[in-house]
């Protein structure tokens, strides 16, 4: 697999190690190191789950509040497009407070305009080829994929390349066990096949060949910490930010770190 740019492992391993110095320093033991590993590769527990709750009903009530939004391009404006793709189980509405904050921001940024995410397809995949082709026509876009849409951001970067300019994913489970989270069921359910058997060939933890950042948060209540962050060779970038799974759409920590990767 070829190697992200940035750090080389040696000195990502080194930086690893610094910080888990600064920690023992600050009055962190190794016990408390470990036990920290083995929660973020569990599923959340119960009480993050049930958070999940009030910021869906949070973000709901900003989406029906938030205006219509109309993609439009500032005269002279040299930044590529933004295609923002929704989590499982959601759409558009779910990505419209996020999509109007980077609006104002002076960004030209497009829902994907294709209903409802039900999981991986190779249609769906086909579509949103064709909805790539369709924004940057001769020109490169920007990919934010929240939750199961980064695992469509990441492949199409794979497949299009040429056609990306970077990939941001946010609480997106690229790594890890597919099980650690709190809806496998559910999408067995209703993908209809199991969570670990995608219907077409693709490799879910290998980096896209363009500049990839993995948002991933402690206070997710639906993916486990590990398997949104990746290992240190399945992105460019790991940015911990603190909100839960659905609070990626409205949390200001969160807008603030897209927009700051955005600008790279």
């Amino acid at each position: 697999m070829k190697q992200p740019a940035g750090l080389p492992v040696a000195a990502r391993a080194k930086a690893v190690a610094l910080a888990q110095l600064a920690l023992l320093r600050g009055g962190t033991s190794l016990d408390d190191i470990a036990r920290r590993r083995e929660r973020d590769r569990q599923p959340p527990n119960k009480a993050l789950a049930l958070r999940e709750v009030a910021a869906w009903c949070d973000m709901r009530l900003k989406a029906i509040r938030t205006p219509p939004i109309q993609p439009t391009r500032a005269p002279g404006c040299d930044r590529p497009p933004v295609l923002v793709l929704p989590g499982f189980l959601a759409s558009d509405l779910s990505t419209k407070p996020f999509r109007e904050a980077l609006t104002a921001r002076g960004w030209e940024v497009h829902g994907w305009g294709l209903g409802t995410n039900k999981g991986a397809c190779r249609n769906m995949l086909a579509e949103v080829e064709r909805l790539v082709d369709q924004i940057a026509g001769d020109g490169k876009i920007i990919i934010l994929g929240w939750s199961f849409g980064g695992l469509y951001a990441r492949e199409v970067a794979k497949l299009k390349p040429e056609k990306i300019a970077k990939v941001i994913t946010m609480g997106t489970p690229f790594s890890g066990d597919p099980r650690a989270n709190n809806l496998w069921r559910t999408y067995e359910k209703v993908a209809g096949y199991p969570v670990d058997q995608t219907p077409f060939d693709v490799k879910l933890n290998e980096k896209p060949p363009v500049p990839t950042t993995a948002l991933w948060s402690r206070g997710d209540g639906i993916v486990a910490p590990v398997c949104a962050r990746g290992a240190p060779n399945e992105s460019d970038r790991q940015i911990q930010v603190n909100c839960s799974h659905i609070g990626y759409m409205t949390n200001k920590d969160v807008l603030r770190k897209v927009l700051e990767q955005l600008e790279r």
